[in-house]
């Protein structure tokens, strides 16, 4: 079994082994023990202490199964109590947390811990060996450990594995504290999968930091959100807009119900300001848009007193430390403010590699940006807007989901001979998928299911609209011209379900 180690190193930046700056910090299990931090998971209510004494027996059985420092530790489990110990209890150990996500299909789950080599593979915390209880002084992590592993759809087709460390993290939590002016009377709801960088970030990592409570949900039930909204006086959530859309939609909702809520950030595909605006009506809570990715975690935002028009119609200002550039990829120089080219970023937070040591070199250009594959233009005061994307990923309802990947599995169908996967809009979910196919014979929407549910692929990345042509549009160079059928697709009213 092979250990993991970053690929890339951070350049010297302002930030950069500054006494007391944000690189300069200690372990993500001494900050998140003196934050504190209690959680509700359905009826169980744990204090911050008792959260405190499980990380510690879930760390000594850990290290009953032969865990150290620098093994990854992988699991496939539900939000909850559980996936929030075992990331602390890895860092107690200096373990590194691979947590792969509830819904993947025995194909995605094989094809990410392949890339992991993990020690362990946790199939509930009952199933742990008892062992004696890792108290605080005894912690093995260190802040230049490798704190995660999370994975993420490559634009190719093979998921990404992508690693963070414990200082990384934990200057991003620390950032976002400040950002968010959250304070120890703050609630967050989090049913983003912990196995996302935002469900990590916003539920156990922010929390912890600043001692705030987290309502985990195992799956997200908009009627049973209004509840818990109410009931645990949620005053802060972040996720994509299909959250906030079908909360509004909910049996039972009313303002009145969710009024605790304060502050709702909002990231990924369907942000725009008419969603502000209606989710602002609705809520009576300040709503804004973020951007970030599973790399670069919450690189722009808002922050308390900006303007609320910059809030709405833009995707943020730079956060902390971190820098964002637009660049033209042609020369590799600055674009003009206002002018559309791919942003560049890099700041504490980046992540510092993925698992493969060619695909980290070709995410980072010279002087440590990474570039992010998005396209985006910043005005003259610094306010980012994302205006599309240069990789072919498809993000449904905060999924990110490959293209390369889903044309693969078309094109194995014996009746397609050619097959594209592009996104079209849509008002929950920010987009959909559509698979557009030429093939022999009928290849319709129930056809397109039934055989990816016998590939075992993640439910949420199958196709929920089918076009069949009788050739693809190409361009000049022979390329398939994705635009055109962005478009068609989009124009397209039969087929979605």
């Amino acid at each position: 079994m092979g250990s993991l180690r970053p690929t890339f190193r951070p350049t010297r930046a302002a930030w950069y082994r500054r006494p007391g700056g944000p690189w300069d910090a200690g372990s993500l299990d001494a900050a998140l023990s003196a934050g504190g931090g209690a959680v509700v998971d359905g009826s169980l209510r744990l204090t911050a202490g008792q959260m405190l004494d499980r990380v510690a027996a879930v760390a000594g059985a850990l290290r009953q199964s032969g865990v150290r420092r620098g093994d990854v530790v992988a699991w496939q489990l539900p939000n909850g109590w559980e996936s929030h110990a075992l990331f602390r209890a890895c860092w107690r150990l200096g373990a590194i947390a691979a947590p792969v996500h509830h819904a993947a299909g025995p194909e995605d789950r094989a094809r990410a811990l392949s890339q992991v080599s993990p020690r362990l593979v946790v199939s509930s915390v009952s199933s742990l060996p008892a062992g004696p209880p890792v108290l605080l002084p005894a912690s093995a992590g260190r802040p230049s450990d490798l704190a995660v592993v999370l994975f993420t759809a490559g634009s190719t087709g093979q998921p990404k594995a992508v690693l963070h460390t414990q200082r990384g993290l934990l200057a991003k939590a620390r950032t976002m504290v400040g950002v968010h002016a959250l304070c120890r009377d703050d609630v967050v709801l989090m049913p983003a999968p912990a196995s996302h960088v935002s469900g990590l970030l916003n539920g156990v990592l922010v929390p912890g930091v600043a001692g705030i409570r987290t309502v985990w949900m195992p799956r997200w039930e908009p009627a049973a959100a209004v509840g818990l909204i109410e009931a645990e006086q949620v005053t802060f959530m972040i996720g994509p807009p299909t959250f906030f859309v079908t909360l509004m939609q909910a049996p039972g909702f009313s303002p009145a119900r969710v009024g605790s809520l304060r502050l709702i950030s909002s990231g990924g595909a369907g942000v725009t300001p008419s969603f502000v605006d209606e989710a602002s009506g609705a809520f009576g809570a300040l709503v804004k848009r973020t951007y970030g990715s599973t790399e670069a975690p919450t690189v722009t935002t808002s922050s308390a007193g900006d303007p609320p028009d910059r809030a709405r119609s833009t995707d943020g200002r730079a956060t902390g430390e971190a820098e964002v550039r637009v660049v033209d990829r042609a020369s590799g120089g600055d674009q003009p403010r206002g002018a559309t080219g791919e942003v560049w970023v890099r700041g504490p937070e980046l992540f510092v590699g993925y698992t493969s040591v060619s695909a980290t070199k070709e995410a980072f250009a010279r002087g440590g940006w990474f570039r992010t594959g998005d396209l985006g233009q910043v005005d003259a005061d610094g306010w980012l807007t994302i205006v599309g994307r240069i990789k072919d990923v498809i993000i449904r309802g905060g999924e990110n989901i490959s293209a390369a990947e889903i044309e693969a599995h078309l094109e194995a169908h014996p009746a397609v001979h050619q097959a594209a996967a592009v996104g079209y809009p849509d008002d929950r979910l920010g987009e959909r998928v559509c698979a557009v196919v030429v093939a022999s014979g009928g290849f319709d929407l129930a056809e397109c299911r039934t055989w990816f549910e016998s590939r075992g692929v993640t439910r949420f990345k199958w196709p929920e609209r089918v076009l069949q042509l009788p050739r693809m549009p190409v361009l000049g160079a022979g390329k398939i011209d994705r635009a055109a059928l962005r478009a068609r697709a989009a124009q397209e009213g039969s087929g979605h379900q």
